[in-house]
């Protein structure tokens, strides 16, 4: 459903990441190459990135198609930054809520992204309202799929989970009430990046000197780019990549017959 990129490292002009490399993010919004579902990423795009010594990113976003934003190829020649998250869209539902939509969402020090669906949204939603605050629902940054997981996630982050805590216990949650969606989240609070694959690809690279990049499709041919498993949850850092297995939702109780 869409393409995201996190780059970790030394301080890299944003085209240099997301327009440069031969199969880049950029390239990817009309020819992916290991895209399993849609084939063109036009529904919208967003890059956020972080300068020294502030925590709050800044972000660049717009509901059209990435390749006709004119201004995207200077703002991409000129910001430098050190951590960024960007993300292509091909919307579960074209044309909600405009750039409003466009990963990636934030909040405090915080960048997220959904690459997937959320399976029969938004009926399937309708369970898990229960598990998000009343003040939370009435400020979903949009009606969106994607706004709701964030919600999600957004929620354990407040309440002192860790980023693989926050994403792993939503991915589990959504998993159990709709079994069929695909949920690649990545987060990144400028300092770490945290993704889960279920459902799509994800892919890594890591080099001392030049940094982590984690994106649902490399973005060149080099070997050093390593395919994450399904159903994993990757944590990175300036000192490295863990990967660590996400384990099943637990099945739901069976329900007591009627007397």
């Amino acid at each position: 459903m869409c393409r995201h990129l996190a780059y970790l490292g030394p301080e890299e002009p944003l085209g240099r990441v997301l327009v440069e490399p031969p199969h880049s993010l950029f390239r990817q919004s009309w020819a992916p190459r290991r895209q399993r579902y849609g084939t063109v990423n036009a529904d919208g795009f967003g890059v956020g990135w972080y300068a020294p010594e502030d925590p709050a990113p800044a972000r660049y976003r717009r509901a059209g198609p990435i390749w006709a934003d004119l201004s995207f190829a200077d703002l991409a020649r000129v910001v430098r930054s050190g951590a960024v998250l960007a993300a292509v869209r091909d919307a579960t539902l074209a044309g909600a809520d405009a750039e409003a939509a466009a990963a990636p969402f934030a909040a405090g020090r915080w960048l997220f992204s959904h690459n997937g669906a959320v399976a029969g949204w938004p009926d399937a939603a309708a369970p898990l309202v229960s598990a998000l605050p009343p003040v939370d629902l009435l400020s979903l940054q949009a009606r969106t799929d994607s706004a709701f997981v964030w919600a999600l996630v957004l929620h354990r982050l407040r309440a002192g989970d860790d980023p693989e805590q926050a994403l792993g216990g939503a991915v589990r949650l959504l998993a159990q009430a709709a079994p069929a969606s695909r949920l690649n989240l990545l987060l990144t609070d400028g300092a770490t990046i945290t993704a889960t694959t279920w459902g799509d690809s994800l892919w890594y690279r890591t080099e001392p000197g030049r940094g982590t990049v984690v994106a649902s499709e490399p973005y060149d041919d080099d070997p050093l780019w390593r395919e994450v498993p399904d159903r994993t949850v990757l944590t990175a850092s300036r000192a490295g990549v863990l990967l660590a297995p996400l384990e099943e939702p637990a099945p739901a109780s069976p329900k007591e017959p009627c007397r």
